[in-house]
């Protein structure tokens, strides 16, 4: 169970236990409390109907984890406890009833814990029990001042038979119909919007807390790289030095191809350092630069080839989206190249070959999408849902390049969103906003 199901989990106890509560209200207004509210004495049916209301009490309680995030359930729930109130209401004064109110309390319940639909489905069932309570103790009263005035009948032939008391009953329960109306109506409206105020600035403050959480093991990776960068340039250089001594001396063949090759890997490793000093100084002086999506995807293309010779790239852009800006600063080709890198690993693992397929184009007007697709076996469910966003263990890697690269999207206003291909692979695309 993960940390954000524990208040859930709370709170469907809780309900239980105020199920658990209403119920032994209901038994104590019947057995001790029926004439101090003037409650309408109860027939036998009732009592079966209690019966099973236990029951279903016992179980809610027993097994209140089964709605958790299941919002049908819970409202099942919900609109059976409406069920049990009209009933009880009904076999103990109907409108009538002093605790006719507590009609509203699954309503809020819902409004506060569901979605906006559970609540107006609430306010109409518990105001077409509420109408039928409304108009039974109507018809009844009507019946009881008929028979009161046609037994006045003999003493009074010619008298008018009095009404005033019947229209006056019948007013005040119109009354108490629009103010019952009002009251589901104010929660509906009132209480779920508040409610879903509170969900999405809680929401939010998720959202900022794991940006932040984020940006401190960021801050604390590139704190060790900086360090790191610094301790390598001087071996760098001492290499530099004796590959230059090798060339000068007479080799065969052989041994030149092996010292060509060391000089190419040191050559790589100087110019990830020069890209790095670049990159830290454009982020920390906060450096904006304008480029044209075309010469970002030839400078992109050109890294591929120089870092990454082997690399098979079938690059598709849009005619519409070449001559448009992004903004961009040097963190953004190195989070792109980590992605490409990561698809040329996962081809190559998976089909013998370092196939990688780019698809460049536009999802809003003004928004460019970049869509990274390999061929590899795909990555787990479980490690979408987390992979960008934090360092998880993986077979691979702790997904720190990723992470890295979703980092460097959001500080440029852009975001980063892994899924499975349908055949294949993964797709990692890219959104960066464009320059109106």
């Amino acid at each position: 169970m993960t940390n954000a199901s524990l208040p859930f989990n709370a709170s469907q106890q809780q309900l239980a236990l105020l199920r658990l509560v209403n119920w032994g209200l209901k038994i104590g207004l019947i057995l001790f409390a029926t004439d101090l509210f003037g409650l309408t004495t109860p027939p036998v049916t009732l009592s079966y109907v209690l019966i099973f209301e236990a029951c279903y009490v016992g179980f809610s309680y027993r097994f209140h984890r089964l709605s958790m995030n299941n919002n049908g359930l819970l409202f099942l729930t919900l609109l059976l406890d409406t069920l049990f109130w009209a009933t009880w209401l009904y076999f103990t004064g109907g409108a009538t009833n002093a605790f006719v109110s507590l009609l509203l309390l699954p309503i809020a319940i819902s409004a506060i814990t569901l979605p906006r639909w559970a609540p107006w489905c609430l306010t109409i069932v518990s105001t077409i029990f509420y109408t039928l309570m409304i108009v039974d103790i109507t018809e009844q009263n009507s019946g009881s001042v008929m028979d009161h005035d046609m037994s006045q009948m003999p003493m009074a032939a010619n008298h008018v038979m009095p009404a005033s008391h019947s229209m006056d009953m019948g007013s005040h329960y119109l009354g108490m119909w629009f103010n019952f109306v009002i009251s589901a109506l104010v929660l509906t409206v009132t209480v779920g919007f508040i409610a879903k105020r509170i969900r999405q600035k809680n929401a939010e403050l998720r959202y900022l807390r794991e940006a932040q959480l984020r940006q401190e093991k960021i801050l604390a990776l590139g704190t060790v790289s900086a360090q790191m960068a610094h301790q390598l340039a001087t071996p760098l250089a001492t290499l530099r030095l004796l590959t230059d001594e090798l060339v000068d001396t007479h080799h065969d063949a052989e041994q030149m191809e092996l010292i060509r090759e060391m000089q190419q890997a040191l050559n790589r490793c100087e110019v990830t350092l020069a890209d790095l000093r670049l990159a830290t100084e454009s982020i920390r002086e906060h450096k904006l630069t304008e480029q044209r999506v075309d010469k970002l995807v030839a400078t992109l293309t050109e890294q591929i080839s120089l870092l990454m010779p082997e690399a098979q790239l079938n690059i598709a852009i849009a005619p519409q989206v070449e001559s448009r800006i992004v903004l961009t600063d040097m963190s953004l080709l190195p989070a792109l190249m980590a992605l490409i890198q990561n698809g040329i690993q996962a081809s190559e693992d998976n089909q013998h070959q370092t196939r990688v397929d780019i698809n460049i184009g536009l999802s809003q007007p003004n928004q460019l999408t970049m869509t990274i697709r390999d061929y590899g076996v795909g990555i787990a469910t479980h490690l979408l849902q987390t992979l960008g966003s934090n360092m998880v263990k993986s077979p691979k890697g702790m997904g720190i390049a990723v992470l890295l690269s979703h980092t460097s999207f959001e500080r440029l206003g852009g975001k980063l969103y892994l899924k499975p291909h349908s055949e294949c692979g993964t797709e990692a695309i890219v959104t960066l906003p464009l320059s109106v």
